[in-house]
């Protein structure tokens, strides 16, 4: 083999461990440390909006099958599992679609009653202090009447958070009494009139299915623009929502 040769294949060798080194790099850190989520929905407006671009924090409370790409089934439960707190923005599997990431806000721990009713939140009976603080008005939304109510509430350990009322007779307004079973959340998003949540059909998240904890936003672009767009940048990105922290 020629020295020109020789030095071909090292190179691509070089060039194959280098690209190997970074793939187990990235499978790691998104396994272990910080996984990037995007913002689908607008279920969690105004505190999160579509085309948002998230990392969540895969540690917060330990690891489970769902940590792991593909979701493997290699073991049960969690592994260096700590508890979430009320208030945390959680990205979470539902146990009827384990294949499928939700991302809302736990109002609701383990063995605790949760009602929601005339779109007050109720907790063991006790409402949560909840105040009109002011109208929200949607990007895109056009002509009079587009304001829609934020109330601010604030959780019995003091977190508070923006949510949004869109009509006072949606069928989350009133809901029946729910009785968290032990090992699971209730999850509800702060768009309360327009999240599938566990009022509804998402139901209990066991601890299990949850994924991660949502830390700061990286980046954020609306109307629809894709991030690899990047002659819409200036116009479609929000500079302000930039490295934006989500912990209260």
């Amino acid at each position: 083999m020629s020295d020109k040769a020789e030095k071909n294949s090292s190179s691509l060798s070089e060039n194959v461990k280098v690209l190997i080194q970074a793939i187990i790099l990235a499978v790691f850190i998104r396994t272990v440390l910080f996984q990037p989520f995007s913002i689908p929905s607008s279920s969690m407006e105004k505190t999160l909006l579509v085309g948002d671009y998230l990392f969540v924090s895969k540690f917060s409370y330990g690891y489970s099958k769902f940590s792991l790409p593909f979701s493997p089934n290699l073991f049960n439960g969690r592994i260096f599992g700590s508890e979430p707190e009320r208030g945390d923005i959680i990205v979470f599997r539902p146990a009827n679609e384990p294949g499928t990431d939700y991302i809302k806000r736990l109002v609701g721990l383990p063995g605790e009653k949760i009602q929601v009713t005339d779109g007050v939140l109720y907790i063991n009976g006790e409402a949560v202090k909840r105040e009109l603080v002011g109208d929200y008005t949607p990007e895109g939304a056009q002509g009079a009447g587009a304001g829609v109510p934020i109330y601010k509430e604030t959780l019995p350990n003091g977190v508070s958070y923006d949510t949004l009322d869109l009509s006072p007779r949606s069928p989350g307004d009133n809901t029946r009494e729910f009785t968290v079973p032990e090992g699971h959340y209730f999850m509800m998003g702060d768009n309360r009139d327009n999240s599938s949540d566990s009022r509804f059909a998402v139901g209990f998240v066991p601890y299990e299915n949850l994924v991660g904890k949502a830390q700061v936003i990286f980046f954020s672009i609306q109307g629809g623009a894709s991030p690899l767009e990047f002659w819409k940048w200036p116009s479609a990105v929000r500079g302000s929502r930039i490295f934006s922290s989500l912990n209260p």
